[in-house]
C-alpha cells in the first residue's frame, strides 16, 4: 500500500492503495465518483473511459500509480461553471441529451467523454473520423446513429461558442 496524490476533476486527492490498483475502482470507492462504469475489466468495452490529459483511457486497466501529475477529468467533472456560479451541460453532453442518446446509459459516460477528446483532436469530424472513435465504446442498446448525429451536434455548438 503506498499513497498517491491524484489531480480528478480539478480537485487534488489523497488515496492510499496498492501500486496497481485500477483507477475505476479508486473513482468509485474512494471518491464516489460512480459515473464511470465498471465493464469487462479487460478494455474491451470502454464504458470505464476517463480522460488522462485530455485523452481517453480505460480506467479499468490504468493503474492508479500511472496517473499521478496527470490530469483526470471524469464524467462528473464535465460540466462548465459559469462565471455566476451556476453549472451548464458541457456541449456534448447537451448534444446526447438533445439526440436522446441514451437508453439504458451504461455506456453513456465512456461515449460522452470520448467524443469530448475526438472533437478536442477533431473539431469538425467526418463520418469516418466519429465511426471509429465512437464505435470503440460498446453500446450494447445500439444507439450508434443516436450517437453520430450527437457528436455532429455537439461539434456545429462547440463551433458555434468558439466565434
Amino acid at each position: 500500500m503506498k499513497s498517491y496524490r491524484l489531480h480528478i476533476n480539478s480537485t487534488d486527492y489523497t488515496v492510499t492503495v496498492p501500486a496497481d490498483e485500477p483507477l475505476l475502482w479508486v473513482l468509485r470507492d474512494d471518491f464516489g465518483l460512480t459515473g464511470t462504469k465498471p465493464g469487462c475489466g479487460v478494455s474491451d468495452i470502454h464504458c470505464c473511459t476517463v480522460l488522462v490529459d485530455g485523452r481517453p483511457a480505460h480506467a479499468c486497466e490504468i493503474s492508479v500509480e500511472t496517473t499521478v501529475g496527470r490530469d483526470i477529468r471524469t464524467i462528473e467533472g464535465l460540466s462548465i461553471r459559469a462565471e455566476n456560479g451556476s453549472e451548464q451541460l458541457h456541449p456534448v453532453q447537451q448534444a446526447f441529451l438533445n439526440e436522446d442518446v441514451s437508453q439504458c446509459g451504461w455506456c453513456l459516460s465512456g461515449q460522452v467523454l470520448t467524443a469530448v477528446a475526438l472533437l478536442h483532436a477533431h473539431p469538425q469530424p467526418t463520418d469516418v473520423q466519429i465511426e471509429e472513435a465512437m464505435s470503440r465504446v460498446y453500446c450494447r442498446c445500439g444507439t450508434y446513429l443516436r450517437i453520430r448525429r450527437a457528436v455532429k451536434r455537439a461539434a456545429t455548438a462547440v463551433e458555434g461558442n468558439a466565434t
